[in-house]
């Protein structure tokens, strides 16, 4: 299993090695964590410009489903069993999604991987949808950014555009 993992990491950096070499206008981006049992997780995904745009409500719906980047959906891949916002996520690769909202953000982990985002019809591979917290930057975030924090043993997974700031809490299962 652990080597299964290891290979699909490995393919997913080459291919996201790739994807960044073109003149994208969402160039590819990505970010990884360390928890304290070990596991590592890492997300890639594309990173669009706000470019003078209303971003949230307009731009990007509230309400409806959004692959949290541009061009194809954003990967998630874990080395371990971990939580996310409470929800139980085996070791593995999986696609994610969000439903943003004004004052609430929902998180969709999906099984589907290579996807190219929307429109969503992936509902019944996911494994699971948790909420985020929101909440308002000081200064406006020109690139849409997916990044980690330490928290604890765990990690915080932060998604920052325009003045919005959402985040949800990993742990080590």
């Amino acid at each position: 299993m652990q080597k299964r993992i290891a290979f699909a990491i490995g393919v997913i950096s080459i291919l996201s090695s790739f994807a960044g070499c073109g003149k994208r206008p969402s160039p590819g981006a990505s970010a990884t964590c360390t928890l304290d049992g070990g596991q590592t997780i890492k997300t890639i995904y594309s990173s669009p410009q706000m470019k003078g745009r209303k971003i949230f409500g307009d731009l990007v719906p509230f309400g409806k489903v959004w692959r949290a980047g541009a061009n194809e959906a954003t990967t998630f891949v874990t080395s371990g069993d971990i939580v996310v916002g409470g929800k139980t996520v085996p070791a593995g690769s999986y696609t994610i999604f969000t439903v943003p909202g004004a004052d609430k953000w929902t998180l969709i982990v999906n099984k589907k991987t290579g996807e190219w985002g929307i429109p969503y019809r992936y509902e019944s591979d996911e494994l699971g949808r948790v909420d985020m917290n929101v909440s308002k930057l000081a200064a406006p975030i020109e690139n849409f950014t997916i990044a980690y924090d330490k928290s604890g043993s765990g990690c915080t997974l932060r998604m920052d555009w325009e003045t919005t700031r959402a985040s949800v809490d990993i742990a080590a299962k």
